[in-house]
C-alpha cells in the first residue's frame, strides 16, 4: 500500500517541489538525522518524498543540511532522481533554505510547492487537492493551513475582515490577539515561481529568531498586489510534524491505523488492528486473515486465504496463497501456496518452501530449498539444504553445513526419509527414495533406495547399575525389578 493516493489522470504536473530537510532534529536527542528516523518501514524524508511525486514535478529538489553526510546518501538509495541542495551551516531559517532552492532551480517559471521532510502523514492526494484550489482561484501564493483546538507554538494565519489571508506571524512575534487565532500555518505553499523569488529577494532577519522566515512571504506579496489564499485541510494528522519520538511513535501509530483500515476496506481480515504493524510497501490479497501480534514488514506479499500469525514477523517476504504462518520470524523467504509453518520457526534469509510444504515446532532453515509436500515437522536446523519433494525429515536432524571455515550444501531427495536425531555432515546427498536410519551421523552419500546407518553398535553391559550406582534410587529399582522377576 502507499502512504500517497495515485496521481489524478488530469491532474497537470507542477513546474518544481522543494522538501525541507535541512533541520537538524536535535530534540530526537540521536545520532541519526531526524529525517531518517523511520514509521510504517520508510524514513521520514522517503514519505515526504513519496507524497511529493504525486505532484509529477519536473524538478523535485530536496534541501539538506545538519547531518547532510548522512541524509544525503540516503536518499540516493531511496529516490535517486531527486536533486539535493546543500544549505550552508550557518542556516538561517526556511526562507535561506528555499533560496538555496531556488538558486539552483534558476529560471524555472510556473507552480513551485513547497513541503516538509517530517510529515510523513501528508498524501499525494491532498498536495494535489492543495495545488488544484491555488490554480482554481488565480492565487500567486497559497499556504496550506488547518484550525487546530491548542495552536501554541504554530504560526496563526491572519486574514482580514472579508477573510482574505494577509499574512502570518510566528508564535513568539505574535501579540495576544494573534495569539488567539486558531488557524495555524502547516509550512506548506504553492507559489508563483516569479513571486517566490521577488519575495525572497526582499526578506530580512527582523524578528525574534534573527532568521529569513519563508512564513514572511504573504505579507510581502500581498503588499505587492498578489493575490493570497489558504487550503484548510480538516485532517490535522497531515500536518503534524515530528520533533521527539513521542510525537514519531504517536504519528507511527496513527499512520499504522490507517494503513491497516485501508486493508481491512480492501478484504482482509484484521482481528486486532491495535496488535497488528504493518508496513506502507506491504501488500496482501483478500481474504488474507491477519491474528494478533502479526508484524509485516518491508514488501512483503502475502496471498489470498492465508492466514497469518498470531505472533509472527515477516520481512520481505512472498507468501502464496492458502498459506498458515503461526508464530514464526522470516525474512527474505519465499512461501508457497498451501504451505503450513510454525509454531516457533524461523525462516532466515534464501529459504524457499515450495506448494504444500510443511514446516513444524522448532524448525530453522536458511538458504534451503524444500521441495513440495516435503515436511520438516519438529527441532531441526537445515542449512544450505536441498529438500526434494515429499520428503520427511525426522525430529531433531541437523544438517551440518559449517566445517569452521567454509558452508557447504547437502540434499535429501525425493521422497527420502530422514529418522530422528540424525546428523547430515555436509556435503553429503541422500537419494531419491532412500532411508537414514534414526540416530545416524551420515559422513558419505547414501544412494537410491539404500538404507544409510551410521551409528554405533549397541552393547548393554549386564550388572553396571548394580557395580557403578550402588545405593542409588536407580540401583534400588533395578534390585527390586529383578527380585520380582525371579518369583
Amino acid at each position: 500500500m502507499s502512504t500517497s493516493s495515485e496521481p489524478e489522470a488530469e491532474f497537470a504536473p507542477v513546474a518544481a517541489v522543494i522538501v525541507l530537510a535541512a533541520g537538524g532534529g536535535t530534540r530526537m536527542k540521536s545520532a541519526k538525522s531526524k529525517l531518517l528516523h523511520e514509521i510504517a518501514g520508510r524514513p521520514l524524508v522517503g514519505h515526504a518524498i513519496n507524497a511529493a511525486e504525486q505532484l509529477r514535478s519536473e524538478h523535485l529538489v530536496v534541501v539538506v543540511g545538519v547531518m547532510a553526510d548522512q541524509v544525503e546518501p540516503a536518499l540516493a538509495q531511496i529516490a535517486p532522481n531527486v536533486q539535493v541542495v546543500h544549505q550552508s551551516d550557518d542556516a538561517y531559517g526556511t526562507g535561506h533554505a528555499v533560496r538555496c532552492a531556488m538558486d539552483q532551480l534558476g529560471d524555472v517559471a510556473g507552480e513551485v510547492v513547497v513541503t516538509l521532510g517530517d510529515a510523513p502523514l501528508l498524501t499525494g492526494s491532498t498536495l494535489q487537492r492543495f495545488v488544484h484550489q491555488h490554480r482554481a482561484e488565480q492565487n500567486a501564493l497559497t499556504v496550506l493551513s488547518a484550525r487546530v483546538p491548542d495552536p501554541t507554538g504554530y504560526g496563526r494565519i491572519i486574514r482580514d475582515s472579508t477573510g482574505r489571508v494577509q499574512r502570518i506571524v510566528e508564535h513568539k512575534d505574535a501579540d495576544a490577539a494573534e495569539r488567539a487565532v486558531d488557524e495555524i500555518n502547516s509550512g506548506l505553499f504553492v507559489f508563483d515561481a516569479a513571486v517566490l523569488r521577488e519575495g525572497l529577494s526582499r526578506l530580512t532577519t527582523d524578528n525574534s529568531q534573527g532568521e529569513y522566515y519563508l512564513t514572511d512571504l504573504p505579507a510581502i506579496a500581498e503588499a505587492a498586489g498578489h493575490r493570497i489564499g489558504a487550503y484548510v485541510t480538516d485532517d490535522l494528522w497531515e500536518v503534524e510534524g515530528v520533533n521527539t519520538r513521542v510525537q514519531l511513535a504517536a504519528v507511527g501509530k496513527e499512520l499504522n491505523r490507517r494503513i491497516c483500515e485501508h486493508w481491512m476496506l480492501e478484504g482482509v481480515t484484521i482481528v486486532d488492528p491495535a496488535t497488528t504493524w504493518i508496513h506502507a510497501d506491504v501488500d496482501l490479497a483478500a481474504d488474507v486473515t491477519l491474528l494478533p501480534g502479526t508484524v509485516l514488514e518491508g514488501t512483503t506479499v502475502v496471498g489470498a486465504d492465508s492466514v497469518i500469525g498470531p505472533d509472527t514477523t515477516l520481512t520481505d517476504v512472498e507468501v502464496g496463497e492458502g498459506a498458515t504462518v503461526c508464530r514464526t520470524h522470516g525474512s527474505l523467504a519465499v512461501i508457497g501456496s498451501g504451505v503450513t509453518i510454525g509454531p516457533y520457526a524461523y525462516l532466515r534469509p534464501g529459504t524457499v518452501l515450495d506448494a504444500d510444504a510443511h514446516i513444524g515446532t522448532f524448525v530453522e532453515l536458511k538458504n534451503s530449498h524444500v521441495g513440495p509436500g516435503a515436511k520438516v515437522p519438529h527441532l531441526t536446523y537445515a542449512g544450505d539444504t536441498e529438500i526434494g519433494e515429499g520428503a520427511n525429515i525426522g525430529a531433531g536432524t541437523i544438517f551440518a553445513n559449517y566445517d569452521g571455515v567454509n558452508k557447504h550444501s547437502s540434499s535429501v531427495g525425493r521422497f527420502s526419509f530422514v529418522g530422528s536425531d540424525s546428523v547430515l555432515v555436509a556435503p553429503v546427498t541422500v537419494a531419491d527414495g532412500a532411508y537414514v536410519a534414526a540416530g545416524s551421523v551420515v559422513t558419505e552419500d547414501v544412494g537410491v533406495g539404500e538404507l544409510g546407518i551410521a551409528r554405533g553398535r549397541q552393547h548393554n553391559s549386564t550388572g553396571w547399575v548394580a557395580r557403578n550406582r550402588a545405593g542409588s534410587k536407580t540401583a534400588d529399582a533395578a534390585t527390586a525389578a529383578e527380585d520380582q522377576g525371579t518369583e
